[in-house]
């Protein structure tokens, strides 16, 4: 129960909202692939996927809703960054904590295609299929190479790609999916121009060369055979 409770903070870790509360929980929330917050009238009818609802002093409802229930909801106790759900997450990648260096060591022991080892999220968070497959283009690197044969000079372009892509990307509005929606409810479907995600066939914006395609680790993967080597 959270009745009485105020929040004190809202932070975000990974793919994690933090709410920390005045008695020292955390409530923790995972949109899933395609959950959403909307804060709306108590009285407002329930969705057939609404969860979980929080109504506020203001009078107003935060609602949690979860169409495909990927989504979690939980009451932490403690120090929340010791949850098993957070305690071993790499660092965020606009951070300081994101280097060359950190991203050379993870790959120094592993032969796994770099674009799969971008996306783990215990060497660094955030790295989605879609940002992958763009940062992976910016730095002129082939998804399919081996994270140990990476070099730090790539590397480091690799990590300044990652920051330029999802810098840009906020600048944008971000790149989601189109079941997206806003806090009011409202449709929130933002795409910025990709270069290679989702673009089979078509021509490369910088060479010309068709875009190739293949399923890399279940996840579809996206590149230019002369940009990226």
């Amino acid at each position: 129960m959270i009745e009485g409770c105020v929040v004190t903070k809202v932070s975000r870790r990974s793919k994690y909202l933090l709410l920390a509360l005045d008695d020292g929980r955390t409530l923790l929330i995972h949109l899933g692939m395609s959950g959403s917050l909307r804060v709306i009238d108590p009285v407002d009818d329930w969705k057939k996927h609404d969860h979980v609802g929080i109504t506020m002093e203001n009078g107003k409802q935060l609602r949690f809703h979860d169409p495909r229930r990927f989504g979690l909801v939980l009451l932490l106790e403690g120090e929340p960054m010791e949850h098993a759900l957070l305690n071993h997450l790499g660092p965020e990648p606009l951070s300081d904590g994101f280097t060359p260096e950190l991203l050379k060591a993870a790959c120094a022991k592993r032969s796994a295609a770099i674009k799969l080892v971008t996306m783990d999220a215990k060497v660094v968070v955030g790295v989605g299929n879609i940002y992958a497959s763009e940062a992976l283009f910016r730095a002129g690197i082939r998804p399919s190479t081996k994270a140990n044969k990476l070099s730090k000079p790539r590397c480091k372009k690799l990590v300044a790609a990652i920051r330029s892509v999802l810098a840009d990307s906020i600048e944008e509005g971000g790149t989601t999916l189109r079941d997206f929606l806003q806090s009011d409810g409202e449709p929130g479907y933002f795409k910025q121009r990709l270069f290679v995600y989702d673009r089979k066939g078509e021509p490369c914006r910088v060479c010309g060369s068709p875009i190739k395609h293949r399923v890399m680790g279940q996840r579809a993967t996206y590149w230019c055979v002369e940009c990226q080597k």
